[in-house]
Order: C-alpha cells, then structure tokens, then sequence
C-alpha cells in the first residue's frame, strides 16, 4: 500500500510542512486583549497568527469536504458543549460516563472518538472537563504560530453605522452609531507544521484524512471570507516527506530550504515584492519535496 500512494499521503511517514499566506487590507487575526487588533510580535513589529485560528478554519472546512461522513464530524464546533461531545464518546464506546474510568475504558472512548471526530484524530482533544473525564488524545499535527516576513503596520478605521443599537438613543433623535475596524495593508505570513506519522497510527490517520488536510489548507480561505479579514490567500504549501516513521532529518534544516526575501527595501504590498527560493537539489536521503501550491 505504501508504494501505492504518493509520498506525502502516506500516514506512515513523517511531514514537515511549511506554509505560506497572505492578507491585503484585513486583519488575519485580532487579539481580544488588545481590542481586537492584528497580532504583533512587540519587538519586531511582526505580525502573528495563532496555531488555534488556523485550526479553527481547518475544522470549518472539513464538513464542505465531507458533508455527512460519519468520520469527519468536528469535536470543537460552534454552539455544542464539549462535555456533550465527551458523553456521546462514552456513549458510543459502551461505557458509563465516570471520573474515574479505566484505562481500558479511556482507551475505548479514545478509539471511538478518533474514529468520528477528524480533528480529534489530527489535533487531538483534552477529553476531562466534565463529570465524563477519559484523559486526553496526543494528535499527530501541530501548527506554531504564522509569524509575517516583514513588520505589519495596524491602521485603525473609524466606521459608521445608520442606525443605533438601542431603541432609546433613536429616540433621542440619535442616527449614526461610531465605530472601529483594524486592517493591515499588507502581509505575507510563514508557518511551520509537523506531523508525527507515530501518533497518527495511534489515532488512525489515514492517507485520506492527509488529503483532506492538504485540500483544508489550500482551500480554507476561500471558504472563511470575512469582511474583517479582507483577501487572504495561500501563497505557497511545501511538503518535506521521509521515508519513515521517525525521520531522516531535521525539520529546522529543511525548513531552511524555502527562503523568503523582500525583493528591495520599499514597504512590501504584494507576494511579488519578495523572492522566494526552493532548494530541492541534493536533499538528504530519504526526504522528497512536494509543492502542492
């Protein structure tokens, strides 16, 4: 089977993933303790997304992918408590819902959720906040933070609205209600991902669920279109694949390989202000380079 499949979908084999994605004029992801304004690095001025803000268009996307398949439902969706999705876990694998469950039991929740939830399976899912509590999966994919090439630069855009909120200020004779809107111009953001093919077989990942992730990550933008968020896009998806479970590299070294560079000094406002290098030549043995973007 193995030999059967390309590379980068075989579950068995490590992945080192480097992803590229751009925004124009929209803000890729607001921080609430900074009233919602673009992430920053405070030093460097760079700007920052969170691993939670891609997985969150990740699990968006899948139900487009997989509409109504019994394996990619999503744990952590919109409006359903986790301690009903950790009850439905017990339900599911026959056993009585307990703070103090077995190890048998907690492993047989843990089979039954990874077999329905697809973000269970890849991110993995803490599975005791409840009266229900089975311990916690370790998923096979993690993101760090997307981190912009060059420093963003916040504009705060005052926004008016026609009409009010409260029926009492109408009354008052009140028309316009003010308001607030942050934006980038422009910035072209870099993230590195890793997937451990030995927790993906132990939460059955399978050469499908890897498609599906590389289908999420190509198309997840042009399914999560936001106002706030003005144009984002993929700009580049390079998979680093070896030929075995554990590894036959570094990550940080074949990171190295895709080299991103401002092409001059003026302030970037487009992919085509900066170069981007792949070096694929002499790659260590054992790895293959797949470009899907």
């Amino acid at each position: 089977m193995t030999d059967q499949i390309p590379t980068h979908l075989d579950p068995a084999h490590r992945h080192d993933i480097v992803m590229l994605f751009d925004v124009h004029d929209g803000n890729p992801n607001g921080d609430p303790d900074a009233g919602n304004q673009p992430r920053l690095d405070a030093e460097t001025y760079q700007g920052l997304v969170t691993d939670v803000a891609l997985k969150r268009k990740i699990r968006d996307t899948i139900p487009l992918l997989h509409p109504d398949d019994p394996r990619y439902k999503i744990f952590i969706e919109a409006d359903v408590a986790l301690n009903s999705q950790i009850e439905r876990g017990f339900a599911g694998a026959g056993v009585k819902p307990s703070k103090k469950a077995t190890p048998q039991e907690r492993d047989a929740v843990h089979k039954w959720m990874c077999d329905n939830f697809y973000d269970v399976r890849l991110f993995g899912a803490v599975l005791s906040t409840g009266d229900a509590q089975a311990g916690h999966v370790r998923g096979p994919l993690q993101f760090a933070f997307s981190r912009s090439i060059s420093p963003v630069f916040p504009v705060d855009h005052a926004i008016t609205r026609i009409t009010q909120t409260r029926q009492a200020d109408i009354d008052k004779g009140e028309r316009t209600e003010m308001g607030s809107k942050w934006t980038v111009h422009y910035g072209l953001y870099r993230v590195h991902a890793y997937y451990s093919a030995a927790r993906g077989l132990q939460t059955g990942i399978t050469s499908q669920d890897l498609d599906t992730l590389w289908q999420a990550l190509t198309n997840m933008f042009d399914h999560d279109r936001s106002a706030t968020r003005g144009e984002m896009a993929i700009q580049g998806l390079y998979i680093f694949s070896h030929d075995n479970a554990f590894g036959r590299a570094r990550a940080a070294t074949l990171f190295d390989r895709i080299k991103v560079t401002p092409l001059n000094q003026n302030v970037p406002r487009s992919i085509d202000d900066y170069k981007i290098e792949i070096n694929d030549t002499d790659l260590p043995t054992g790895i293959t380079l797949t470009s899907l973007i």
